[in-house]
């Protein structure tokens, strides 16, 4: 991990560097925002080219707004306040961004660059872009590595993994595997995209109410089927055009979700796609998919990164730091309190 200056970047640039084997040399560069010398902040962010390691700032006080140009161009800054959107957590977070960085690089790198690109795309073109990189991942050597050292176990059967209740124009639509936390698997996918679709085909369904049944509204992917589409060809082709993140955004104007315990990777990805997201009190946000090997595969990098900015996006990524209700409502990650 290097720590270089603002003058060193606008004198020198980030060069990102690979080996005679395609590995990243150094995946993570931190930069000291502290005591800036803020006349170089454009030359300095003009040095930076796009294809760049992950770039970390880090300050111990407020940054001041003449620095907006240069943490544009950051994945993400650790400082207690800022210009924007651009700032999270504090420096205490360096070490788990270090750690994550670490274990897999080709993933963190991916998604720094991923999220610069997706946040200048429509919604269809960035999951189309989010879906070829994830794939990509899938076939890598960090998610293989992750997968050889995680036992698949049986996911078993439910009869209604998701049940569907019409009351007047509202459609209500509940998560029903609360046995799994309602693990975002196939049999959850397909009844909520059968539910969606309801909505979409039938404009008499003013509203579309989305939550889960138990303790969690949804703990993410189900752990037990990642990886088990016969190729990564097909993987894409499946989460392309069986994304229920895209089904969402297209009733987002009459969908609600009501969210409570874990939302965690897809149980958070899925409901920024939609108009209103209200949480209760005991509900947290997380995006873990990179300590796997991956990236938010479900839609996240463009529906979390329309919601709260892609460098917020990155925080929750690099750190896996649960997000608390107060802070989703900062934010714009949730809209109400349930």
């Amino acid at each position: 991990m290097d720590l270089i200056s603002l003058r060193h970047i606008a004198e020198r640039g980030v060069t990102f560097e690979l080996d005679d084997q395609g590995f990243p040399v150094r995946p993570l560069v931190v930069v000291d925002l502290d005591d800036a010398d803020w006349r170089a902040a454009q030359d300095a962010a003009a040095a930076l080219d796009g294809r760049n390691p992950v770039l970390v700032g880090v300050a111990t006080s407020a940054l001041p707004a003449a620095c907006a140009p240069l943490l544009e161009r950051m994945t993400c800054t650790l400082a207690p306040d800022g210009p924007g959107r651009y700032c999270a957590g504090d420096i205490e977070d360096l070490g788990s961004i270090a750690e994550t960085v670490g274990a897999a690089p080709y993933a963190a790198v991916t998604l720094a660059e991923l999220l610069e690109v997706s946040a200048r795309c429509s919604v269809a073109d960035g999951l189309l872009l989010e879906s070829f990189a994830y794939s990509m991942l899938l076939a890598g050597p960090e998610f293989t590595a992750w997968r050889k050292g995680t036992p698949r176990r049986d996911v078993g059967d439910s009869d209604d993994p998701v049940v569907l209740e019409r009351s007047g124009d509202t459609l209500a639509i509940t998560l029903n595997r609360p046995d799994r936390h309602n693990a975002f698997g196939r049999a959850i996918r397909d009844g909520l995209l059968r539910g969606l679709d309801v909505a979409r085909q039938d404009p008499s369904v003013r509203e579309v109410v989305v939550s889960g049944a138990g303790r969690s509204f949804c703990s993410g992917g189900d752990l037990d089927e990642f990886g088990t589409a016969p190729s990564v060809s097909a993987a894409h082709l499946v989460r392309l055009h069986h994304s229920a993140g895209h089904a969402v955004h297209q009733v987002r104007d009459r969908a609600r979700f009501v969210v409570h315990g874990a939302c965690i990777g897809a149980g958070v990805e899925i409901p920024s796609f939609a108009g209103s997201v209200a949480a209760r009190d005991d509900a947290y946000f997380q995006l873990p998919e990179l300590r796997m090997g991956l990236i938010p595969g479900a839609g996240g990098t463009v529906s979390v990164t329309r919601r709260i900015g892609r460098w917020r996006t990155a925080y929750m990524a690099l750190t896996n730091r649960r997000v608390d209700v107060s802070t989703a409502l900062r934010w714009g990650l949730v809209d109400s309190r349930a």
